[in-house]
């Protein structure tokens, strides 16, 4: 009875743990399933929110219509220095590079033989005017002799002859004495103008002058100073059109007008040089369709050097009012220029323009938009055609880009 008891004991006792541990296991990732499959949802796709663009109005201001071009400086006198005499250079008497007033002398060219031959031709002068003298007084008794019949007509003739001869020879002898004072002038060769004289190309010691003239430096006046361009058959009938309005006539009324240029070198913006128009062509190139035209500048600080690239604005018109918006804000694709703007409903659209001139920063548009356009001024690259966009308000001033601004500019 007893074991019969134990026995059943036994039977009754509970499963061992690593049965329940895996009934357990396996209970669990039953739930897990449940719970995954129950509870799936599918992947949508969010689109992010429209871009903030800055957005303004065309900025108005009152503007110049202009002519824009390109030109050249140049010297307004430019002149090589020569040797028109041959011998050897004995000074040079300024500085490379150095500024010369009008007279001063540069180099001196050997100038004894020269000087002894303007002795020569003045001792010859003198011993011929000696002559005369000694013509005149015989001349003189002879013809008083003849009136009392105490000479003869043919020696009054002789005396005459030889008084006229000797004033003939006296005339030759005083051009001979200037030309050989020019000549020794040109052994000191001076500054014909107010200038910097460039480099020397000879040297104390070598001769010059020998078979042809020799150079031996250069000099330039760089005050004032020249701006040569040339502009188009078109442009020409617009200012010739201004000028009309203003009642200036073609002619020698012209350089009365004072038409104003200003130019800039590529360094510099804007126009900061101011001049005027001092020479026209008479005539437009068939060649080119353009006319040649030059200006005239201050240039006292020699900032402007002969040979400079630099850009040309003339006034064409008297100022009007213009839209305008920044440089950046254009661009450019098959179709030609094109600025992007916003519509009541901020969508981005592309809109055709025609640019005209450059105010600092921005550029003038002559066709293509309206005062209420909004037009994109920033963060330009996420401004799509088509695309919505959240605006904000901006200004466009020319001395600056644009930046945020309670309102738009007017």
């Amino acid at each position: 009875m007893l074991l019969a008891a134990r026995w059943s004991v036994s039977e009754m006792r509970p499963p061992s743990w690593s049965l329940l541990r895996g009934a357990t296991a396996a209970t669990f990732l039953l739930a897990v399933c449940c719970a995954l499959s129950g509870c799936k949802q599918e992947n949508k796709f969010v689109a992010p929110p429209p871009p903030k663009i800055g957005v303004s109005q065309p900025a108005r201001l009152a503007v110049t219509p202009s002519l824009e071009t390109t030109g050249n400086t140049a010297a307004y006198n430019q002149v090589d220095l020569v040797a028109r005499v041959q011998g050897f250079l004995t000074e040079i008497t300024y500085k490379d590079g150095a500024e010369a007033k009008a007279g001063d002398t540069l180099f001196v060219i050997e100038p004894a033989p020269y000087e002894a031959q303007y002795q020569q031709a003045q001792a010859t002068l003198a011993g011929t005017e000696a002559q005369l003298a000694q013509a005149e007084r015989e001349y003189n008794r002879q013809a008083a002799l003849a009136r009392n019949d105490f000479s003869s007509q043919s020696t009054v003739d002789v005396q005459r002859a030889t008084r006229d001869q000797l004033r003939a020879t006296i005339t030759n002898q005083q051009a001979g004495l200037t030309l050989a004072g020019v000549t020794l002038g040109y052994t000191h060769v001076k500054a014909p103008f107010a200038g910097v004289v460039t480099a020397h190309l000879v040297s104390v010691g070598e001769l010059v002058g020998a078979g042809s003239p020799t150079k031996l430096a250069s000099i330039i006046q760089l005050d004032p100073i020249y701006v040569n361009f040339t502009i188009s058959e078109q442009e020409v009938l617009r200012i010739r059109a201004m000028l009309a309005r203003r009642g200036v006539k073609p002619g020698p009324d012209f350089k009365q007008v004072q038409v104003p240029v200003e130019i800039g070198l590529m360094t510099e913006e804007g126009y900061p040089h101011k001049g005027r128009l001092d020479y026209a062509d008479p005539e437009v190139s068939t060649a080119t369709g353009t006319l040649s035209v030059r200006g005239i500048f201050d240039n006292q600080d020699h900032v402007l050097l002969p040979g400079f690239f630099v850009r040309v604005r003339i006034p064409v018109d008297q100022p009007k009012e213009a839209l305008l918006v920044p440089e950046r804000a254009i661009g450019a694709d098959q179709g030609g220029p094109y600025v992007l703007v916003v519509n009541r409903d901020d969508l981005v659209e592309q809109r055709t323009v025609q640019p005209g001139q450059a105010v600092g920063s921005l550029r003038v548009i002559d066709k293509g938009l309206a005062p209420e356009d909004r037009v994109v001024v920033t963060n330009l690259q996420r401004a799509i055609p088509g695309n919505k966009i959240v605006p904000e308000s901006a200004t466009i001033t020319a001395a600056n880009e644009p930046g945020p601004s309670p309102a738009t500019a007017q």
